[in-house]
């Protein structure tokens, strides 16, 4: 499948007052899907600390896709946007498209998300909203695509037609 590597962006959590259910949220549902975790941490809400495991996950070579959770709002110390699209080369925003016009079903909150996505090198990142049932939703809306963006940043995908499965 691919391999993965999460972020949680969480002063409370990187200081050990609250537990990631957001990170682990989304390895509970990357590791049903086959993908293998090669990455967890937890970081503060501070932009160059973000950047830099960013930077440092992708450089190091042994992630496909970096999911991050926490840190996309309109908060003051929201800032892992800014981070990301400090680091990435490519912006691929049909995948905050796709989570956040699903997220608008059930709240229209989903509009005050400022999660991005986009490519360094050959490595995917997407940022995710920090609470459990968001990542859920914005994760489980995107999952269908993700083997297929894994393959094509790899050099190996083919055409882009209908998956086999939605087709029948």
């Amino acid at each position: 499948m691919f391999r993965a590597g999460i972020l949680t962006v969480s002063d409370k959590g990187w200081r050990g007052e609250r537990q990631d259910r957001s990170g682990e949220a989304i390895r509970e549902i990357l590791s049903e899907t086959g993908a293998h975790i090669t990455n967890y941490d937890i970081v503060p809400d501070e932009k160059n600390v973000i950047a830099e495991r960013l930077i440092t996950w992708v450089d190091e070579g042994n992630v496909d896709v970096i999911i991050t959770t926490g840190g996309t709002g309109l908060g003051p110390r929201d800032v892992t946007p800014e981070a990301t699209l400090s680091v990435v080369d490519r912006i691929a925003p049909g995948f905050v498209e796709a989570m956040r016009g699903e997220s608008l079903k059930k709240t229209p909150h989903a509009m005050l998300s400022r999660a991005v996505s986009g490519t360094r090198g050959s490595c995917l990142i997407i940022n995710l909203p920090g609470s459990p049932k968001a990542v859920r939703e914005c994760l489980g809306s995107i999952l269908p695509a993700l083997p297929h963006a894994v393959e094509t940043l790899r050099g190996q995908g083919g055409e882009c037609g209908i998956p086999e499965k939605l087709s029948q």
